[in-house]
């Protein structure tokens, strides 16, 4: 199994993809502006210092990928993604934190979030990360997904509930995206089109009750 980001993600054409940061570092936090400020296609439009401050502004902002620290003052960050996800189907969240513990891992997955990475990833692997979020990807630090990996080899892989069977087909795609596969890809290697994948990915997010890929995944590991 591979986690890998596809290569050559770009943004939409003439689009540039909405970006903010909950982070409590002044100093990481900067860092990370200065990176969104200066790349192609992304643009920055919110930066938070704690979740309860998130929470008031993001809904309205509607950014569309929001990198969120776990370790913040007060409520944490997988909380904050709980509350947030509902809120905002469409936006993708990615944790960026230092923590790489299977745990957490599930659990921020579990709250919604879409993608993992460390805080020692570089410029261009936090930016293609966010264009690979955007795009329907789960990026993740090559660490954190052999740790889910592992996590994934060791649980049942079962529906949290007897009463929730997936259609063969329906299962496949989930293998596949528990693998880390895009929705194009998936669509290639099942040689289906795009919009029928969508079909029953959305399917299958509405039997595990589930509302992003991370969720899925997480549900689909026995949580």
């Amino acid at each position: 199994m591979t986690l890998k980001a596809p290569k050559n993600l770009l943004p939409l054409p003439n689009m540039k993809t909405r970006v903010s940061i909950i982070e409590d570092d002044e100093r990481l936090r900067s860092l990370f502006a200065g990176w969104l400020g200066k790349a192609d296609g992304l643009r920055l439009v919110g930066e938070f210092g704690d979740a309860e401050t998130a929470l008031e502004s993001l809904p309205q902002q509607a950014p569309d990928v929001v990198l969120v620290d776990i370790n913040l003052p007060g409520m944490d960050g997988v909380e904050c993604v709980r509350r947030l996800k509902p809120m905002m189907p469409e936006t993708q969240f990615m944790m960026v934190t230092v923590y790489e513990d299977a745990k957490r891992i599930v659990d921020a997955l579990a709250a919604g979030a879409s993608g993992y990475l460390l805080k020692r990833a570089k410029r261009e692997e936090l930016l293609e990360a966010i264009i690979e979020v955007r795009n329907g990807g789960s990026p993740m630090t090559s660490s954190i997904a052999r740790k889910l990996v592992q996590t994934f080899q060791q649980a049942p892989a079962v529906p949290p509930s007897d009463s929730i069977q997936l259609a063969p087909r329906e299962q496949q795609v989930l293998d596949l995206i528990v693998q880390g596969y895009v929705t194009k890809e998936i669509a290639d290697l099942l040689q289906i089109s795009i919009a029928t994948i969508k079909t029953y990915i959305r399917r299958i997010y509405e039997k595990l009750h589930a509302h992003s890929r991370g969720e899925a995944v997480a549900k689909y590991l026995g949580r």
